[in-house]
């Protein structure tokens, strides 16, 4: 499952950061794919995970009675007594924890945004993928100043910024790969403003409606990652690196998605290295 963090579109737990923050970022970051796998249907086949947390394996599918298991599994973590969690990825995030002095919340976070995913299909506002950002993305910002000791209300503030900022980003690469789980997360008010179809979503390639709406939605991430940026200036260090990395990850997939003439329909638009490297540059010169 940790192969899945050398496809993100920023540096999970790059080289430099301190072995410490490394192993505790590689914890989280395997918590919140799991929770995504349960969430996407996407479990290793065989009902492995489904066991390790107390159920039968033809229950793997169900994946709100998962989602349910692994909460109960999360509470052994933060339970002082007992034999601790079942599963090993909740058992090497304990220490984590214990060492960070982390808190119930973002985790519930996470899972809630993949209860709401099977609930929730569409979005009809702005406002509603907002909301949804703040329970799927958000956390994991709010975990990562929590690891790193640098947690403030401010800082929490931008991190939230950058967070929803780079969900949107992904949602914009994933359009058709969200369609094919049948989720839509283009708000409905902006795809009727620029009078696109879920028709047109599915087409091999996008016609000049979708386009325009992708820019639209771009310049609002882009927007948000702008609004987080002095997160950035306001640490220092390989932390003022790792933090540099998130924001221009997120603005190199939004100029990769620009190059692509805002054409997500054929794959999602994937930044190069270079691209990486030349604004995660900008991003230290701009808030070092």
């Amino acid at each position: 499952m940790l192969d899945k963090a050398a496809h993100e579109n920023f540096p999970v737990a790059p080289f430099f950061v301190p072995r410490a923050w490394r192993d505790d970022l590689m914890a989280v970051y395997g918590y919140a794919r799991l929770v995504d796998d349960i969430g996407d249907g996407d479990l290793a086949p065989g009902g492995r995970d489904a066991e390790l947390l107390g159920l039968d394996p033809e229950q793997s599918d169900d994946r709100l009675t998962m989602l349910d298991a692994f909460e109960a599994d999360l509470h052994r973590v933060f339970n002082g007594s007992g034999t601790g969690p079942r599963h090993p990825l909740l058992r090497r995030l304990r220490p984590t924890v214990r060492r960070c002095g982390l808190t119930p919340e973002p985790f519930l976070g996470l899972i809630e945004a993949n209860r709401q995913d099977q609930r929730v299909r569409r979005y009809g506002t702005y406002d509603d993928l907002l909301a949804y950002c703040e329970l799927s993305a958000n956390p994991v910002g709010r975990l990562v100043l929590g690891i790193t000791g640098t947690a403030s209300p401010e800082r929490i503030r931008r991190s939230d910024a950058v967070c929803t900022g780079l969900q949107i980003v992904e949602h914009l690469q994933d359009v058709a790969e969200d369609l094919g789980r049948d989720r839509v997360y283009l708000p409905a008010e902006d795809m009727e403003r620029f009078r696109v179809t879920e028709a047109d979503l599915a087409r091999p390639a996008s016609g000049a409606s979708l386009r325009a709406l992708v820019a639209y939605e771009g310049e609002r991430a882009g927007e948000l990652l702008n609004e987080g940026t002095p997160l950035v200036g306001s640490v220092h260090g390989r932390l003022k690196l790792l933090l540099a990395g998130f924001v221009g990850g997120g603005r190199a997939a939004l100029r990769a998605v620009a190059a692509a003439g805002h054409d997500v329909l054929p794959g999602p638009p994937k930044p190069t290295k270079l691209s990486l490297l030349r604004e995660v540059g900008a991003t230290l010169r701009r808030e070092g």
